[in-house]
């Protein structure tokens, strides 16, 4: 089994004239969120199983300017989120990516209102005894006392994500524990369901893009569908990017976690990442992934690289079905886009060459200042392309120059320069310049194919 790299790859035809205008100015004005989100590798469990004693199901009310017959009505989708961050984070959905959902539920460890909706708590049936006696689940219990008045500003810290992920983050920490009660809860608010879609809070979803997909899988056969990630012997779909249960994967794998529950509390509590917990207990189960980027990706839609292949695959002809690491400024400015996208076009998907053509490409400068591009290729590494020692940003511009294969080039506060041949918008960063090789860019974009059709990830 081929280990995952640690970082991979890095809905409008073409607009009428004063349309590509304002969104260019958009933009590039717009004060993007420097903010970075919280990376969560996911949870898994410990209950009593299927009771959810005090809610029953919850059909969601639909704003009557939505569009009706749109598919999704065999979807359940489950947004995954925490006291810490549920009020910043998950409102922007809910007027957004969420507004015209018929059937989503919110999972939470801690219930309380979000714009008018209710969220759930997800360890609502989960053993007293694990939650008394297990650290994990300091947080979850302070809040039930005392709501978010018992929060502290350690909660509220952000602490440097590392390859074991966020250990000293108590959050962190209390959401592995989400993922198997999550599955619980979602089979009974909707058994009937097709498709079981998990998102993070923030994750992106591009829902004509994931119907497109999951039309071509079938919903009674076992699948588990998701951006592939590796921990030693452990294939899972990484949670942030988002997955899939089809109705018989969900199925199979409550009722078998029912039989297992003391012996997967025990492993999760062992492992570090809940979204591994949960393949292994989908393997265990007879489920195995499919490996699904980039239809999901683990990289926001401005660190994306869209433009080279990964996993022998290249995302250009692809129509993503997620976006993770998307703030809720990205949210809004994404979500305008793809409206005006499916408005003014007549196509039922958004693919990575529209995307990049049409959002990507316009956005890119010369030279931005207090601007990351994340042009870092080899950086740190033996075979680090770049000066070696502190210089210039026209030094740096040069150096890229010189490298035919150089599309990007950026110079760090601490005068270090490194290039890359990915394009991406990037994000605001102080005291780091960035530049770009435009006309190597639209060099590239010559070569790149023209997508008469929308390629699928099918197995």
């Amino acid at each position: 089994m081929p280990s995952v790299p640690l970082r991979y790859g890095r809905w409008v035809s073409i607009l009428g004239p004063v349309l590509l205008i304002l969104l260019i100015l958009h933009l590039i004005h717009a004060d993007f969120d420097s903010k970075t989100t919280q990376d969560v590798i996911e949870p898994a469990a410990g209950l009593t199983i299927e009771t959810q004693n005090n809610t029953t199901p919850q059909t969601d009310h639909v704003p009557p300017s939505c569009p009706t017959d749109t598919g999704m009505d065999d979807v359940l989708v489950v947004m995954k989120t925490g006291i810490t961050e549920a009020q910043h984070k998950v409102p922007v959905h809910l007027r957004t990516t969420l507004r015209c959902i018929p059937h989503k539920i919110i999972v939470s460890d801690f219930e309380e209102d979000i714009a008018g909706t209710r969220t759930y708590d997800v360890f609502l049936n989960v053993s007293e005894t694990l939650k008394q006696t297990n650290s994990d689940f300091a947080l979850y219990n302070r809040a039930r006392q005392g709501g978010r008045t018992a929060l502290t500003d350690e909660d509220h810290t952000k602490v440097q994500n590392s390859v074991f992920g966020m250990t000293d983050n108590p959050g962190w920490k209390l959401d592995k524990w989400k993922f198997l009660p999550m599955i619980h809860t979602a089979r009974y608010q909707k058994p009937d369901a097709k498709w079981f879609v998990f998102l993070e809070a923030d994750t992106y979803p591009m829902w004509p893009n994931l119907l497109g997909w999951l039309a071509h899988f079938n919903h009674e056969d076992m699948l588990y569908l998701g951006n592939q990630m590796q921990i030693g012997p452990s294939l899972f779909a990484h949670g942030g990017s988002g997955f899939v249960l089809s109705h018989a994967a969900i199925h199979a794998l409550a009722d078998f976690h029912k039989l297992h529950v003391e012996e997967w509390d025990q492993i999760t509590d062992q492992e570090w990442a809940g979204d591994c917990v949960l393949g292994r207990a989908l393997s265990a189960a007879g489920i195995e992934l499919t490996w699904s980027w980039p239809q999901v990706t683990t990289q926001s839609v401005w660190e994306q690289d869209m433009l080279h292949a990964a996993f022998d695959k290249n995302p250009w002809c692809f129509a993503p079905s997620t976006f993770h690491h998307m703030t809720p400024a990205d949210v809004d400015r994404f979500w305008e886009f793809e409206q005006q996208w499916f408005a003014d076009t007549n196509s039922n998907v958004l693919t990575y060459s529209d995307i990049f053509r049409n959002l990507i490409r316009p956005t890119l400068a010369s030279h931005l200042d207090n601007w990351d591009n994340l042009a870092s290729a080899g950086d740190d590494k033996e075979d680090y392309k770049g000066p070696k020692t502190p210089t210039s940003f026209a030094a740096c511009a040069e150096y890229c120059a010189a490298d035919p294969q150089c599309i990007q080039y950026r110079l760090t506060a601490d005068l270090r320069c490194t290039t890359s041949d990915a394009v991406l918008r990037g994000k605001p960063e102080p005291g780091t310049q960035s530049g770009t090789m435009l006309w190597r860019v639209d060099a590239a974009l010559e070569q790149m194919e023209k997508c008469e059709k929308v390629t699928w990830v099918t197995g």
